[in-house]
């Protein structure tokens, strides 16, 4: 009996403090409530020696995923694989082992200079009821950092500062770089919308498979790597954390590879930015604040993607004034303004352009290499690849015998031929790009040996040979008929010029002879 009115009693009080519990949440005016809270923490605080500092997913700022977040759950996934019951498996990169972090409602304990701290991970699901196609992403989910505040000092000058260097080290080893396009501006917006598209960048191509001179390559490599060391130089010397490199030659010359390239040996994302989907300047900037560090931000075959010199609007002007004044009434003159605007789609500037990689919007976030690749450098305008915004021109121009060795290693395996003597001399007397080399030094069958193969390189380069002194020939006798027929139309004007005034002094002096 006495157990039983035991339980009877305590189920009255549980009832109680419920009761007492929902009349203070509903009925108590909220400025009250939260005097009552604020004292009772500071109550609590005298007999509960311990310290809570919480860390959320998204900052109240734009929702923006917090980097101290991804640090945290980086860092606690190296080190909670011990202790963890509960722990979330996700593949990162391809043919690699499982990343593993902590499970939501999980604790685990960290011990940093004979300190003991207790991390727990939360999530906050909405009060609300509301009927969602997506209801996690209402979800906020939080880390929660307990430790003794007698060990205040430790954790917040030296401990948080380690938790955060380890846990981004962590993350750039673990990541799986990616490869980003933009999207067009009407799809930045909607539920999970983003301004960049990305897929997992996988491309093989490193700087020791990349046809080009040994002495140029160790050049780029080293200014790479100097680049990617010097945070400090640039912010020394008080210059945005950025490089320009401009890669041209003609087509087949390598210029995606070599991009591939130095993404790989830096371990960089890639943006690869199509102007030709950017309305203006405005959304262009847009694009920019949303690329990350570690990042390479290219521009392919820029004197293509948009008409950047100022000849649209000579164009334009042209048009206007072949019009006569009558025909432009303003009426005509807006719907044709509007349809200019319909057709062109794009209004990004030159002025935006150079804004974008050297002016005040370059200094939005550090550690990029923008990339702009052409097969005509002549053609761009001068200000926009002048040194300081494209610090280094790198020309990719055709096969030399050296570019010829690294792709002979490459593809058949080979150190030294007797036939590479006559490739030597015709890659001295005829032109190739090593992707053209490449595809004539790739084994067609099975069947095919190394042999064959070179044989087949040579033919090619012997084809074009003849074909270029063909072409040379071709031209050479085409300008001579030109200078020919120009001479004789100069005779032909000269003859009758010379005929006219012959007539004319004949006719004065038959005049005089009157006389």
């Amino acid at each position: 009996m006495m157990t039983g009115e035991i339980w009877t009693q305590l189920s009255s009080a549980i009832t109680g403090l419920v009761l007492a519990w929902v009349m203070f949440e509903q009925y108590l005016p909220y400025q009250l409530r939260g005097y009552l809270e604020k004292y009772s923490q500071k109550l609590m605080s005298y007999v509960y020696p311990y310290i809570q500092v919480t860390f959320h997913e998204f900052t109240s700022e734009r929702l923006k995923r917090s980097e101290a977040f991804s640090a945290i759950q980086s860092y606690l996934g190296s080190n909670s694989t011990k202790t963890a019951k509960r722990l979330k498996a996700d593949v990162v990169r391809n043919n690699e082992p499982l990343v593993l972090t902590m499970d939501d409602y999980e604790e685990v304990t960290d011990v940093f200079n004979g300190v003991k701290v207790w991390w727990s991970s939360s999530k906050t699901v909405p009060k609300t009821q509301s009927i969602s196609f997506f209801p996690a992403a209402d979800e906020r989910r939080h880390y929660r950092l307990t430790f003794h505040k007698s060990h205040r000092d430790v954790i917040t000058e030296k401990y948080l500062e380690h938790v955060l260097k380890e846990g981004k080290s962590i993350a750039v080893k673990n990541r799986q770089r990616k490869l980003f396009t933009n999207n067009p501006s009407e799809n930045w917006y909607g539920w999970k919308s983003t301004k960049w598209s990305h897929v997992a960048f996988e491309h093989p191509a490193t700087f020791d498979t990349l046809a080009m001179e040994t002495k140029k390559k160790e050049e780029i490599k080293k200014d790479l790597t100097k680049f990617s060391k010097g945070k400090d130089y640039y912010a020394r010397i008080g210059k945005a954390w950025k490089r320009g490199y401009l890669l041209y030659g003609p087509p087949g010359t390598g210029k995606s590879t070599m991009i591939s390239a130095m993404a790989n040996l830096l371990d960089y994302d890639i943006y690869d930015l199509e102007l030709t989907t950017v309305k203006d300047n405005s959304e262009l900037r847009k694009l920019l604040i949303e690329t990350t560090g570690k990042s390479i931000i290219v521009i392919e075959d820029i004197d293509c993607s948009l008409d950047l010199t100022g000849q649209r609007k000579k164009a334009k002007e042209k048009d206007d004034d072949d019009q006569s004044d009558n025909e432009k009434d303003p009426v005509s003159k807006k719907k044709k303004e509007a349809e200019e605007e319909r057709k062109s789609g794009s209004k990004v500037t030159l002025s935006g352009l150079l804004n974008f990689i050297d002016g005040l919007w370059s200094a939005c976030g550090g550690e990029r290499i923008i990339v702009f690749t052409t097969n005509y450098v002549d053609k761009l305008d001068p200000a926009l690849i002048r040194r300081g915004r494209m610090d280094k021109h790198i020309e990719l121009s055709y096969c030399c015998f050296e570019a010829f060795k690294v792709l002979a290693k490459n593809y058949l395996e080979l150190e030294w031929h007797e036939m590479f003597g006559k490739i030597e001399e015709l890659l001295g007397e005829t032109k190739m790009t090593p992707a053209d080399v490449a595809e004539n030094l790739m084994p067609g069958s099975d069947e095919e040996d190394e042999k064959d193969c070179l044989k087949r390189l040579i033919e090619a380069l012997e084809t074009a040979k003849e074909e270029a002194r063909k072409k040379t020939e071709e031209e050479a006798v085409s300008k001579a008929e030109k200078a020919d027929k120009e001479g004789g139309e100069t005779s032909s004007q000269v003859a009758k010029e010379n005929g006219e005034i012959s007539a004319k002094e004949a006719k004065e002096n038959g005049v005089i002879a009157g006389d």
